[in-house]
């Protein structure tokens, strides 16, 4: 792993002051990437807009993450960059003559200064200030074909940038970091929601209009869900009418800043001393002892893998299992009750890239532990690698039968899981960054401010 990122435990947290030493880095990686391949140019299409079928409406446009690693630039289809070792990076703006939709602004901010901006008008002109494409590694979608500029992606370029866009710099995370305000923000105003009675969709909103984010522009679909439907693990229907009783509300919610996202998971009950209650908080207790570990050269299976018995011990503690901890694990019975991994990578996307790869060179993976086909994230931590931590508990009927019906129904007390199946399920989950030292929870750090 080259040396170049400085360490993600910097005090300085304001990005208009950390970017350069994160554009110095983008260019030393990106030399190191075309070096591999044998090319002179890097050139990244910001991405087009994509039409639905026998319509002429557009899909909601989704920028390059190649794109954004460099700028803070998430609306702006049709423009492009092209990095060359040796000097500056060439922003081609598009910024067209049209009356019939907003056009993007010209460009401005602390990050101009770092960039030969050209303006043009329409999508062909970029063609002009493009380099070689013969002798350029382009990186986008099919539908960002420029004239001859069709994405190549060459394989030794793809896996070298995103191997290691898994250690974020200081300005990363500071972006990070005011995704996770925005997103800690919302989340208020959905417990408010939910406390207040309201729909699965008007707690939804109230998320948007705190978050000042329209559904598009959040990093993924936000998990709204009450009850029974907390045990859906991706349930996005958004009932529009509230139950006759909300018994419990799941919430699983991001939110975006200049192109990074945040992840965030909390789950509530309307009974706050009750038995789910003292559910959430066991959970709540053993994910921040989970967070604890992200620390340097710890491989993140094995956080995974303690999860499952973290949450088996409080399966017991609670009554739901009748054997012990570790013979839940072994005979996979936590499984039944805990059936995604711990978490991922995240960053410029929610569910980062290279989150199995063994090397840089991209031709090695590491493999998930055996009968853990969910994790997402096999590395091990190092220095500015950001990860979530999101480990749940679910009551999941279709997961509960095929236990019932199988050879260890006897692991558990069903009249205990039937007490707690109308509540669907818990999850919480933080976003942190591993540091040369003790973890950086951005989640509970942007909490903590109030």
């Amino acid at each position: 792993m080259p040396s170049f990122p400085p360490p993600p435990d910097m005090t300085d947290h304001a990005p208009a002051s950390l970017y350069a030493r994160h554009v110095e880095v983008l260019q030393a990686r990106t030399a190191i990437a075309l070096e591999r391949a044998g090319l002179d140019h890097l050139v990244v299409p910001s991405g087009s807009l994509h039409y639905q079928a026998f319509d002429d409406r557009d899909y909601p446009y989704a920028v390059n993450p190649q794109f954004k690693a460099w700028l803070p630039l998430v609306r702006n289809p049709g423009s492009w960059l092209v990095i060359t070792p040796g000097y500056r990076p060439k922003l081609v703006y598009l910024q067209p003559r049209d009356y019939w939709h907003v056009v993007p602004q010209a460009p401005s901010g602390w990050w101009v200064e770092h960039f030969d901006i050209v303006v043009v008008r329409t999508a062909d002109q970029a063609l002009a200030h493009l380099p070689p494409a013969g002798r350029s590694a382009v990186i986008g979608e099919p539908q960002s074909a420029l004239g001859e500029y069709a994405p190549n992606n060459p394989a030794a370029v793809i896996s070298y940038l995103e191997y290691h866009r898994a250690f974020k710099t200081p300005y990363e995370i500071a972006m990070m970091r005011e995704a996770s305000r925005i997103g800690v923000r919302a989340h208020r105003a959905a417990e408010t929601a939910f406390r207040e009675g309201l729909s699965e969709f008007d707690i939804h909103l109230a998320y948007c209009a705190a978050a000042r984010q329209d559904a598009n522009d959040l990093p993924y679909g936000n998990i709204v869900a009450l009850n029974e439907h907390g045990a859906v693990l991706h349930y996005t229907e958004l009932d529009r009418e509230a139950p006759p009783e909300a018994r419990s509300f799941l919430i699983d919610a991001g939110a975006g800043f200049g192109g990074y996202a945040c992840d965030i998971t909390r789950t509530y009950a309307s009974d706050t001393a009750g038995e789910f209650q003292a559910l959430i908080d066991a959970v709540d207790a053993a994910q921040r002892g989970m967070c604890a570990q992200v620390r340097s050269g710890v491989d993140y299976r094995q956080i995974h893998l303690d999860a499952h018995l973290a949450l088996a011990r409080i399966l017991r503690e609670h009554g739901v299992l009748k054997i012990s901890p570790e013979a839940a694990v072994e005979t996979g019975v936590s499984g039944t009750f805990f059936p995604h991994g711990i978490g991922h990578g995240i960053g410029l996307q929610v569910h980062d890239v290279a989150g199995f790869a063994a090397a840089d060179s991209g031709d090695a993976r590491i493999d998930k532990p055996e009968g853990h086909p969910f994790l997402r994230l096999t590395r091990t931590l190092a220095p500015g690698m950001v990860v979530t931590i999101e480990p749940g508990i679910y009551f999941i009927d279709m997961l509960l039968e095929d236990l019932r019906g199988g050879p260890h129904a006897d692991a558990v007390d069903w009249s205990r899981v039937d007490a707690f199946r109308p509540y669907g399920g818990i999850r919480i989950e933080d976003d942190v960054a591993c540091t040369d030292g003790d973890p950086l929870n951005l989640t509970r750090e942007a909490f903590a401010e109030g």
